[in-house]
């Protein structure tokens, strides 16, 4: 990478243009239904705004069923729960009378959910979601994204702070390496001098989560598969945003009505250990990952293959009419189907390396927990130091060995930026992805300084089923994440700590994402205006201090003269991130804006694994969160919030 600012308009010509903007597609550092009232002649005329959509919304709750693509609705709807429900029925009542008073065009009123009345019933959101992935008519099929985006944010539960982009530091003798807008980073062509080299030494980040990839959840262990592992489709170098054959010998032959692809793979390709790859190991690899025991954060993807049904018991329509041929039959056409296959969750491992660890069934990652696994992409992983670094060496057996330039990659594992920067600046190590944020304003006129385009978005997650919503309904606790939302200042965050030229997000989808239909996704247009239209979102770009009090009035709370909370009604947070200046200091400033009105906000900080872990379980009030895109499609975004995604923080109908 040569520029130090990417114009990211000339990234590459598949995408439109990409903001400046996980988590994976990933996690960085680290997804309904029924609603057919507001669809005229299949098509929603997209002026959802959520006072319209309210009565349709309500309705479609109501009558939401379980999604083919998605596990049932909770089965904790017992009859004590619908008792509970119809106690709080009054309630609601009266809240969304008040409701229809808010100054918030992006409102909703929500059921109250199965397990915790004050959570919004997620069934309907799940039907969506599979209807949007079944649907062949596109401007229909945009509609729905655009619905589901307005019942996903009008939660309250997730709180787009801004678009990311991604800074890297790499000494100039350096080059050939590259990267995606979905923040995947590729060093097996890198060069030093314009020469081949024995040695890169790299960090991304401390100790990774999983290394097989279909387990893997996180940017930084998206970057060790991509170089490890491969699939029938990779990133091409020359232009990244483009998708080329790689296990592949070429592109896919697709029947007329688009649904069944054939994939001829390069003849005499080897796993790692010498032993045959072919098209057998696809099949298994893909079914592996489908496979719920498996316990892929990502097996919903492969919800677009025929059979993959609700997720329960996988039997995807995919076969080998020979050893070198790979063919499977799509649920509905999908316009992203090829980046799907460059993804790490399709890439293929090898059945008896997996199965030869005596845990393999009840700890599905065990046999790539340690050094010396087979893999088949450009390196294998030669030594591990857990916690402490990673020593990768090129794989003879990789299918275009012949063109890696680099024998050895180093990566140092730590999550402490002051050492990586000191490590980094002592010639340590050779390529960084994180700096503290103290040290940007003094490095960013460097020329080993880069920023580039991403297509995500770093966010605020609310767990809904947190005991801080306990006594309201699920409108009121909507409501009130909302309101805390417009306390914060997104700007101040951008321009004091990020330092590299983010932009504010109002929506959770970025800018640049396309629609799926020959447009952008974020923009108003004869179909669809946002709630917030002159801010392109769900949220004014400025502070709304007045504004958020009137919601929090709407949702029960009171206040003294001078718009602070009531001691009657006091609301108290405790936030979760992960060790880092830069997310300690968005953590800080949160904190500080919260307090204008009087709200107690407690900052939690964990090592990286302990935050993954509690992240995921809901052991949280409110989390740090980011989502880098897997693929150009705002499906990726929307989808990780359904019922049964393991990327659904958030806690959305759980």
């Amino acid at each position: 990478m040569d520029a130090k600012f990417f114009d990211f308009r000339s990234f590459g010509s598949v995408f439109n243009p990409p903001a400046f903007a996980g988590g994976g597609h990933y996690k960085m550092d680290d997804q309904p239904r029924t609603v057919s009232s507001g669809i005229q002649g299949g098509i929603m005329k997209k002026r959802v705004l959520a006072l319209i959509l309210a009565g349709v919304t309500a309705a479609s709750l109501l009558g939401g069923c379980g999604s083919a693509a998605t596990a049932p609705a909770a089965s904790a709807t017992t009859d004590a729960a619908a008792d509970t429900s119809a106690d709080a029925s009054a309630d609601t009542a009266d809240a969304s009378a008040d409701a229809e008073d808010v100054d918030d065009p992006a409102f909703m009123e929500f059921e109250d959910g199965d397990v915790n009345s004050y959570a919004p019933k997620w069934d309907a959101y799940d039907s969506l979601i599979d209807e949007i992935r079944n649907d062949t008519d596109l401007a229909d099929r945009e509609a729905k994204m655009h619905q589901a985006e307005d019942m996903l944010m009008a939660t309250g539960a997730v709180l787009p702070l801004y678009y990311y982009n991604d800074l890297y530091m790499e000494k100039t003798e350096w080059s050939g390496d590259f990267a995606t807008v979905f923040g995947t980073k590729y060093f097996m062509y890198a060069k030093k001098n314009g020469e081949n080299a024995d040695v890169m030494k790299i960090n991304l980040a401390s100790e990774p989560d999983h290394l097989d990839p279909a387990l893997n959840s996180t940017v930084d262990g998206a970057c060790l598969a991509s170089n490890s592992f491969v699939g029938l489709y990779t990133n091409d170098k020359e232009d990244p945003s483009k998708v080329v054959p790689a296990l592949a010998d070429g592109d896919p032959e697709i029947s007329e009505d688009g649904l069944t692809y054939t994939i001829h793979m390069k003849k005499d390709l080897k796993w790692s250990d010498g032993s045959t790859l072919n098209a057998n190991d696809i099949i298994y690899s893909w079914n592996r990952a489908a496979d719920p025991n498996t316990a892929s954060d990502y097996s919903y993807l492969f919800a677009v293959i025929e059979g993959y049904g609700d997720g329960s018991d996988p039997q995807l329509a995919i076969s080998a009419p020979d050893e070198n041929t790979v063919q499977f039959t799509l649920a509905a056409p999908c316009p992203y189907i090829m980046t799907l296959l460059a993804f790490p969750v399709f890439m293929p491992v090898q059945q008896a390396s997996v199965e030869a660890a005596a845990d393999w069934e009840t700890n599905p990652g065990s046999w790539a927990s340690e050094a010396g696994f087979v893999s088949n992409g450009a390196f294998t992983l030669k030594e591990w130091k857990h916690n402490e670094s990673m020593v990768y060496v090129k794989n003879p057996n990789y299918y275009d060995a012949d063109n890696v330039s680099v024998d050895e990659l180093d990566f140092m594992l730590s999550a402490d930026d002051t050492a990586i920067l000191a490590a980094y600046q002592a010639g340590d190590v050779d390529y960084i992805d994180t700096v503290p944020t103290n040290e940007i304003q003094n490095l960013k006129d460097g020329d080993d300084f880069h920023v580039i385009p991403n297509m995500g978005c770093y966010y605020v997650a609310f767990n809904v089923n947190s005991k801080m919503f306990e006594g309201k309904t699920a409108t009121e606790a909507a409501l009130e994440r909302r309101a805390l939302s417009m306390l914060i200042d997104r700007q101040y965050i951008i321009d004091t700590i990020g330092q590299t030229e983010q932009k504010v997000a109002t929506s959770y989808i970025p800018e640049g994402m396309s629609d799926g239909n020959g447009g952008l996704f974020k923009e108003n247009d004869d179909a669809y205006t946002f709630p917030y239209a002159d801010d392109l979102g769900y949220y004014p770009t400025d502070v709304d201090v007045e504004g958020a009090v009137a919601l929090l009035k709407q949702a029960g709370f009171k206040f003294n003269d001078d718009n602070t909370l009531s001691e009657e009604t006091p609301i108290s947070i405790n936030y979760l991130t992960n060790d880092g200046t830069s997310h300690q200091a968005i953590a800080q400033a949160i904190q500080q804006d919260l307090a204008v009105i009087g709200v107690n906000m407690e900052i939690t900080s964990e090592d990286w694994q302990t935050f993954l872990n509690d992240r995921k379980q809901g052991n949280f009030d409110v989390a740090r969160e980011g989502w880098l895109a897997d693929y150009d499609d705002p499906i990726n975004m929307l989808e990780m919030f359904t019922t049964d995604s393991g990327n659904n923080d958030c806690q959305l109908g759980k």
